[in-house]
């Protein structure tokens, strides 16, 4: 994959992102981070098996709760933004997973919101940024994230390859993002791993636009090539819906069509009050049967 393949908005965020690693190893050394994080001893809490396990329950819906603040499109979602009281809202709502953007100079993110977050609540969570060095891994391993997000569209495959590994190895589980078949078929290439969580943006990264359709297609591509090489022993894949879910008509298609895992953040943040927003989201479900 060549740099011009990546979208635009991508390379001027993966520009920023080398700065802003570049300036964090300035201050802390990688080998001062390894040591930092090989004496940290908190356990992972299991991103992966919490939405295996709700996939077991009643409505069978995983949902991935994000906390995010503003985005490069919308600008500022949230004006009372208080990510603590979201995560423990959320919790409370019925949220399986809590995914919180960490990214600063595009979504106004901070890595203090995923810290709050963990000591908040209970729930397993994604740092939401775009991961393109060793050290970012370190980094949220250190912040207690329990999944880390890997976008195949701005990662070469050496690259996923590596961060991929790594995280694993720290007992992180990682949500590998795609949004074409191209992508899918490269993050096929990685290892088979009961951490592997298979992300399908519905959201082109060149026009913004958003499109259902996307995860329809590629899903029955996934399914197909992980069911050619798996043992029945191994667990179903875990496949992840995100973005442009609104309504519980929409969670009702996916569910219609055997996708049970759901990424749900703007559609929460643009209300003053997340939890409530996605407690409304599952009732809705419910009422639909």
């Amino acid at each position: 994959m060549t740099n011009t393949d990546i979208p635009s908005v991508l390379q001027r965020i993966v520009a920023t992102k080398k700065i802003e690693v570049q300036a964090a190893r300035d201050v802390l050394s990688l080998e001062d981070l390894q040591a930092q994080v090989l004496a940290d001893t908190h356990p992972r809490r299991g991103f992966a098996n919490a939405l295996r396990a709700a996939s077991t329950q009643e409505n069978g819906v995983g949902i991935i709760a994000e906390i995010k603040k503003a985005s490069p499109s919308k600008g500022v979602i949230n004006q009372n933004f208080a990510p603590a009281l979201f995560a423990k809202q959320y919790e409370q709502a019925g949220a399986s997973c809590l995914s919180v953007l960490t990214d600063r100079d595009y979504f106004q993110g901070d890595d203090s919101y995923l810290i709050a977050a963990a000591n908040t609540t209970s729930l397993p969570i994604l740092r939401k940024d775009f991961m393109i060095d060793v050290y970012q891994i370190y980094q949220s391993y250190l912040m207690g994230a329990d999944c880390i997000l890997l976008i195949m569209a701005c990662l070469d495959d050496a690259q996923v390859q590596e961060l991929h590994a790594l995280s694993i190895e720290l007992g992180m589980d990682v949500l590998i993002e795609v949004h074409t078949q191209s992508e899918l078929e490269r993050a096929l290439a990685l290892p088979r791993s009961d951490h592997n969580i298979y992300g399908i943006n519905n959201r082109d990264l060149n026009t913004f636009d958003v499109n259902l359709q996307t995860t329809l297609d590629l899903k029955n591509i996934l399914i197909d090539a992980l069911a050619a090489d798996a043992d029945s022993s191994a667990p179903k894949a875990l496949i992840v819906t995100e973005s442009g879910i609104h309504s519980s008509a929409d969670i009702r298609l996916m569910l219609d069509n055997d996708i049970q895992h759901f990424l749900i953040g703007e559609q929460f943040m643009k209300t003053d009050h997340p939890g409530q927003a996605l407690q409304s989201l599952l009732a809705g479900l419910s009422a639909d049967e």
